[in-house]
């Protein structure tokens, strides 16, 4: 133990605490150890045992220049040793042996071999660095390799590599850097190339931009030189293993019960309902949130450019988009998948995304018997996304009147629901709007639900509540067929208190 002197010109020095101080001029006085605590006395004690009664400081880790350079240094040996032992490691394993092997009888048999290949070349590490470069070598073989921790994580919302060095993270609605790295552009370009191969799908300099999906319907997108300047950019937006309710969303404030009740009936009343709202607002989780009030006996079919949507009702039929091939042909559009499910005797169609000339056939669906078909669009507020379907139609090559256009929209969406990612990074459903005709040239809406701002906290985080306007929905009646008009009705009662 250590105590410090203070000298009478201010200065101090670091001295044994238990020694007495040396006597001598200008030295200051200290009383004789009498082998009690000479801080026994009450206004010695007051201060004592406040400290006492204080929880312990957290020690500052502090890291100086040169614990950074041995790390790194460490960081660089361990590289240099997987890129080693992984070489050894492809010329001694017969890969097409393997394939016949799972993935844990594989990843069992990597390690024994890498186990043999680090005893062989005398390569000194310990324990916890063996185990982290078979770890490494097994994710780069059988998974996406520096990403499999990440993938692991259920918080994460969105992955984003802007080139080797820099991989970025959404958690909480708020974007970080991490520590993640990949060893150079080769290595990311050889993930990039695993994830678009497994769908069948191909991204290089001839074709450098390509939309896939990870097994677990992950969407990603991959962008690769020389449009990506800075090397291959590849962004996961990653969904959860177990998949939102709408129960989870009243938990995390995203809407209120009883506008989760109104959107429960709508979509068990078979009213075709549009999602709007902008990148990372919830609309896919929404949609599917929605899907799980279809009734069993449904038939669904579903199209998508990447097969996303993780409907859990039994009578599914997925649809996926197909790029063109090397000799440019053999693309399959959305508007093809949407024209082709008419003759599939489906009862609901679901659009992953209305993007393109395909919102006319989705349109048209809608008005002919297809009741309860959903899709999802990005815009800002309902009026806006009636405005993007409009165009949307005519981007297709319709020479129609847009009074016509708008006949079709009024007569064919039922309700729009607005998601949006407020600026606190919380997503909320803020407007429930419903089309209810036609006044001359203008297509009619009328809220039946919308998000109050009320106050914001210190921390930056937004409060609101959502309230329901008092209007009675058009589609009353249809609520009444299926009868859940008093499910209806006691929700929009309690919402609009």
């Amino acid at each position: 133990m250590f105590g410090r002197r203070v000298e009478p010109g201010g200065h101090s020095e670091t001295v044994p605490a238990p020694r007495p101080a040396p006597a001598g001029p200008g030295a200051p006085r200290t009383p004789p150890d009498t082998g009690t605590d000479s801080a026994a006395t009450p206004e010695a004690s007051a201060p004592a045992l406040s400290k006492a009664a204080q929880p312990p400081k957290k020690p500052e880790i502090v890291v100086d220049e040169a614990s950074l350079d041995r790390l790194r240094a460490r960081e660089n040996r361990l590289d240099e040793i997987k890129v080693s032992v992984f070489n050894s490691l492809i010329e001694a394993i017969d890969l097409g042996q393997l394939s016949s092997l799972s993935a844990d009888a594989v990843r069992e048999e990597i390690s024994d071999v890498i186990n043999e290949i680090i005893s062989m070349q005398d390569v000194v590490v310990n324990p916890q660095e063996q185990k982290q470069i078979i770890t490494d070598i097994c994710n780069d073989i059988l998974g996406l390799g520096p990403l499999e921790p990440l993938l692991a994580r259920d918080d994460i919302a969105d992955i984003m590599v802007n080139g080797y060095d820099k991989v970025y993270i959404e958690t909480k609605g708020k974007v970080e850097l991490t520590t993640v790295k990949f060893r150079d552009n080769a290595q990311l370009m050889n993930v990039c190339q695993r994830i678009v191969s497994a769908v069948g799908r191909r991204v290089d300099e001839a074709s450098p931009i390509c939309d896939a999906r990870l097994a677990d319907g992950s969407r990603v997108n991959v962008i690769v030189p020389p449009l990506a300047l800075d090397g291959p950019t590849l962004t996961i937006r990653k969904f959860k293993k177990d998949k939102l309710t709408f129960d989870e969303l009243i938990q995390f404030g995203s809407i209120s019960p009883e506008g989760a009740t109104i959107l429960e009936v709508a979509s068990a009343s078979r009213c075709n309902i549009l999602i709007s709202g902008g990148t990372g607002s919830g609309k896919t989780t929404l949609l599917n949130c929605l899907t799980n009030y279809i009734d069993p006996s449904e038939r669904v079919v579903t199209c998508e450019d990447a097969a996303e949507l993780q409907l859990k009702n039994p009578h599914v039929v997925r649809l996926e988009t197909r790029p063109p091939n090397l000799e440019g042909v053999g693309e399959i559009t959305m508007r093809d998948l949407v024209r082709n499910c008419l003759r599939m005797r489906p009862e609901r169609i679901i659009v992953g995304e209305v993007r393109g000339p395909e919102a006319f056939d989705l349109l048209q669906a809608m008005n002919t018997g297809h009741d309860g078909s959903m899709g999802t669009v990005h815009a800002n507020n309902p009026r806006e996304a009636i405005s993007r379907l409009e165009n949307m139609v005519a981007m297709g090559g319709f020479s129609l009147p847009p009074k016509a256009t708008r006949e079709q929209i009024s007569s064919a969406i039922s309700l729009i629901v607005q998601a949006s990612r407020l600026r606190d990074g919380s997503r909320k459903i803020v407007q429930v709007t419903e089309v209810i005709g036609m006044e001359g040239d203008v297509v009619t809406l009328q809220d039946l639900m919308v998000f109050d701002y009320l106050d914001e906290t210190s921390d930056g985080r937004i409060l609101g509540r959502h309230r329901a306007t008092g209007i009675r929905p058009a589609f009353w009646d249809k609520a009444r067929y299926f009868g859940l008009e008093d499910r209806l009705a006691r929700a929009l009662e309690k919402a609009s208190d």
